[in-house]
């Protein structure tokens, strides 16, 4: 006899209906800022160097006591064996040897551009195996600063977004984040013929008295912007009318005045503002540090006029024709905007099973692993 196929209905009563196969979307991967790779006689650390604002953050961070020793445009590096005296400390419970350190950041100086943070560093090690990854995140909280200027008789110093609006009401920074100025005739004149603005000296301070300590100097030796030789956010702006003059600066505050509880800074600005020839000279420029030379150059005019900025730049020019302008005081709020005080790096760490030096994933080291002299603990 013939045999007929079961209905379908049958069918998904015996076998069950078809599931569809779903699709999981492959969780986005976090950027990592501080790297950490264990090995049996030594730790690797790489930390990004994007998330610093100066130039010479690597003078201030430290894995225990020792400094940063490698670095590349991209990272820089605190490479050292064990037996190193870096303040490594050694745990073990019965199953687990523990080696751990702590990266430090503590900026020096009379002025804050950054938070400084200890970072705890672990590597675990089983009894009888090795392994390596250890990953840390850490979540740095930036500031919020708040800032009015107000205008004088002679000039006026407005601050600015990137874009060259004028903002009227409060907005915040973080510690390093440029903020912009801009010094103009208040009467709005921003031609003047043959005649060129030029900002000759810029400083805060925490007080109205432009003669109260501390003070900070962003502006010297007659138009030189010395604060950008510590920070590409410090720089003075071109622009198409002579007659008005843009420079930025990086948010900071005093280091001396910064207390446990984070409480805002009050700061304020003044400047020595004058009008001359819109040829520059010694005397009237405005020049900015460029890093890749180690040179001054100016803004629109002739580079050698920027020549004395390593040295003291003379002046003919009488004090009685120069106009001093103060600011309204501005904050520096060091709490963040969630309202929590402390200021401390958030981590996550990983160990992961052990690995030779052929896993993919030691790529990034695999050019500096066999530079270390093992006997002395330098690189070569």
């Amino acid at each position: 006899m013939g045999a007929r196929p079961l209905p379908n209905v049958i069918k998904e009563m015996l076998l069950g209906a078809t599931a569809t196969p779903t699709v999981t979307e492959k969780p986005t991967t976090r950027e990592k800022i501080i790297e950490i790779l264990c090995h049996v006689d030594r730790m690797y650390v790489r930390i990004k160097r994007e998330i610093f604002k100066t130039r010479e953050a690597y003078k201030y961070l430290k894995l225990g006591s020792c400094p940063v020793n490698q670095g590349t445009k991209e990272h820089y590096y605190l490479l050292y064996l064990l037996k190193t005296d870096c303040n490594f400390t050694k745990q073990s419970n019965i199953n687990d040897v523990l080696i751990g350190n702590v990266l430090h950041y503590e900026p020096l100086g009379p002025v804050l551009r950054e938070l400084s943070f200890d970072v705890p560093l672990q590597c675990k090690y089983p009894r009888f195996f090795h392994s390596f990854k250890v990953g840390f995140h850490p979540k740095l909280h930036g500031g919020t600063l708040f800032k009015s200027l107000q205008s004088r008789t002679s000039f006026t110093l407005t601050p600015q977004d990137a874009s060259g609006n004028e903002i009227t009401g409060e907005k915040s920074y973080t510690l390093g984040q440029a903020m912009y100025f801009e010094a103009k005739r208040p009467n709005g004149t921003t031609t003047s013929g043959d005649k060129r603005i030029f900002i000759n000296k810029c400083f805060m301070t925490a007080s109205l008295n432009p003669r109260s300590n501390p003070k900070y100097t962003v502006i010297d030796n007659l138009g030189c912007l010395i604060d950008g030789m510590m920070t590409d956010q410090s720089k003075f702006h071109d622009g198409p009318l002579k007659m008005v003059q843009r420079f930025s600066v990086g948010a900071i505050v005093f280091k001396d005045k910064a207390s446990i509880s984070l409480s805002p800074q009050q700061l304020y600005m003044h400047c020595d503002i004058s009008v001359g020839d819109v040829t520059p000279t010694q005397s009237s420029k405005a020049c900015n540090y460029d890093p890749e030379t180690k040179m001054w150059k100016e803004l629109y005019g002739d580079d050698s006029v920027c020549a004395c900025c390593e040295s003291t730049c003379s002046s003919a020019q009488p004090k009685a024709s120069r106009n001093i302008i103060s600011s309204h005081s501005w904050k520096v709020d060091l709490r963040s905007n969630n309202e929590h005080a402390e200021a401390e790096p958030q981590m996550k760490s990983m160990v992961a099973a052990s690995s030779s030096l052929g896993d993919p994933d030691m790529a990034w080291h695999e050019d500096i692993y066999w530079k270390r002299d093992h006997k002395n603990g330098l690189w070569r």
